[in-house]
């Protein structure tokens, strides 16, 4: 009785981070999904490129999983990425599948400071990316599982969609993608 406990509190949905690590999926022997004269590894390097210059223009530390398209093991990037406190990890991809009417941004995550970025990044995805949200999605991908921080994995568009092809061609686009990327991940900062 009489007692009052007053504890500040980050709000739940923010998290702390210094440092993104930018994996961009596949590379070297691994071209990842190819349609549309369209290959996955250079799309997405070229966005993890952008986004990490607009991370570090913004006052945020970054590391690469590859800088060039060179072959990565899953286990070799979830190691780059643990050697990195106070850090989030965002994977990025492009989607394809045989049914060419499928479109869309997506965004995966495993854990709940997990979900946390993948909300936000998809968020000002919706916002300011043509294409259609598809949503936050559980999934256990191996990067996601063995990386020790907040991890999300981002599939960009469907390649194999003519119009989102069209669209992930482009390097504007591209851009877009990159920053809308970058502004989520700034949201999800406490």
């Amino acid at each position: 009785f009489g007692w009052v406990c007053l504890v500040s509190v980050a709000p739940a949905h923010a998290l702390t981070f210094s440092r993104v690590i930018i994996d961009a999926g596949h590379g070297g022997a691994d071209g990842g999904a190819v349609w549309s004269g369209l290959i996955e590894r250079n799309l997405t390097l070229d966005v993890a490129k952008r986004l990490e210059s607009i991370l570090r223009s913004r006052g945020l530390q970054t590391a690469m999983t590859r800088r060039t398209n060179s072959t990565v093991s899953l286990d070799s990037r979830a190691r780059t990425a643990n050697r990195y406190s106070s850090s989030v990890f965002v994977s990025l991809h492009f989607n394809a599948s045989r049914d060419r009417s499928i479109s869309g941004i997506e965004t995966f995550y495993r854990s709940s400071r997990g979900r946390v970025l993948a909300s936000a990044v998809q968020r000002s995805l919706d916002r300011r990316v043509t294409g259609k949200n598809r949503g936050i999605k559980f999934r256990d991908y191996s990067v996601l599982r063995a990386t020790e921080m907040p991890a999300i994995l981002i599939e960009c568009g469907f390649i194999s969609n003519r119009a989102e092809a069209g669209r992930c061609g482009s390097a504007a686009h591209r851009q877009k993608l990159a920053e809308a990327i970058a502004s989520g991940i700034i949201a999800a900062r406490g």
